[in-house]
């Protein structure tokens, strides 16, 4: 789609300088711009790059004062904000790429299924009994879409995500490629005979709104109960989350972290790559764990924790210090005892 500098200016509240009636139809770095594409001005960094740009139109702060002539191709919208307005921009564009309606074909959705208005189902998806889809829900291809889930308004669902039976997502969720969400926990219990029997997973998992999933990333149904992702909680890509979790508000989680059953993580927290949590334990809010820590037993609010077992990060780096040291501190104790042995000796020659 393309869209003059005038629509633009008018979205962002900004001013055209140059010509308003002149057309674009990418975004692009500025440094990389060609003709037809809208760039941006924010860092100063950058300011080398406005003089020569390809970009046809180019977002600037209100006070921007050209030190040379610009290109004459090159229109400027002024705003307050450029690097607010550009992401507007990007949202924007995403907006339009995911503007999709109706149910393509081959696909399945049952008959006892209720869907919204401005729904899309793209081809080869399973949508199951008694699903309820609300208003601008998005599936796209090769989804599956399990019995008595319900996905609220803007919800996106990108291709091959699975949906087990009984998930329910809040508004403007968006789980990408791969994902499953509501597998069965890992429930299993020893017998007499040293063998493993399966408990029944018969919970659920619930997100609230605006939760973000990452691409392969598992989310196991509660044994009993829900599993929950509370609102506005972003999940990065190749995370596991155990069943009866419960991931608080508006937490960022980054790849490959593992979250046990039944830990509760509270709010506005991050957690670092490649973090492993154990289970039954309890996450306050505000924390931060670094990446590759192992978490063996609750977290108080506030606190940064690192290694593993993790354990205050102050303490942790000071302990670093020691660890490259001990080399050296090895030799010293070495040639400390050599000496206090050689002290004894002589002591005891003279005794």
């Amino acid at each position: 789609m393309q869209f003059t500098a005038e629509q633009i200016a008018e979205l962002l509240e900004g001013e055209v300088d140059g010509d308003p009636q002149v057309l674009v139809n990418d975004l692009a770095k500025i440094e990389e711009a060609r003709g037809g594409t809208l760039t941006f001005l924010a860092n100063p960094i950058y300011t080398e790059h406005i003089y020569r740009t390809k970009a046809t139109i180019a977002i600037v702060e209100h006070g921007f004062k050209p030190a040379q002539p610009l290109p004459k191709t090159l229109t400027l919208i002024r705003v307050a904000d450029p690097r607010m307005a550009f992401t507007q921009l990007l949202e924007r564009n995403s907006e339009l790429r995911y503007e999709k309606k109706g149910i393509e074909q081959p696909s399945f959705v049952s008959p006892s299924a209720k869907l919204g208005k401005n729904v899309y189902i793209g081809a080869f998806s399973y949508v199951g009994e008694d699903v309820v889809l609300a208003d601008g829900v998005k599936i796209f291809p090769n989804c599956y879409v399990g019995d008595g889930v319900k996905l609220g308004t803007n919800t996106r669902i990108h291709a091959g995500v699975k949906i087990y039976h009984g998930t329910i997502m809040g508004a403007q969720c968006v789980v990408h490629s791969g994902a499953v969400i509501g597998a069965d926990g890992f429930g299993f219990v020893p017998n007499a005979k040293g063998e493993y029997d399966k408990m029944p997973q018969v919970g659920n998992v619930v997100f609230e709104d605006r939760v973000e999933v990452g691409a392969n990333t598992t989310i196991d149904r509660a044994t009993l109960g829900t599993t929950y992702i509370r609102e506005g909680t972003k999940l990065d890509n190749l995370i596991q989350v155990g069943h009866n979790a419960d991931i608080g508000k508006h937490n960022v989680i980054v790849a490959q972290a593992g979250i046990a059953g039944s830990t509760k993580v509270g709010d506005h927290n991050q957690i670092g790559g490649q973090v492993g949590i154990s289970g039954h334990l309890t996450i306050g809010n505000n924390v931060r764990i670094a990446a590759q820590s192992g978490i063996a037993k609750s977290v108080e609010d506030g606190t940064t924790v690192q290694g593993s077992p993790a354990f205050d990060k102050g303490q942790h780096d000071r302990s670093q210090v020691v660890f490259r040291r001990l080399p050296d501190l090895q030799k010293r104790i070495d040639q400390l005892e050599r000496e206090l042995a050689a002290l004894r000796k002589a002591t005891e020659s003279r005794g």
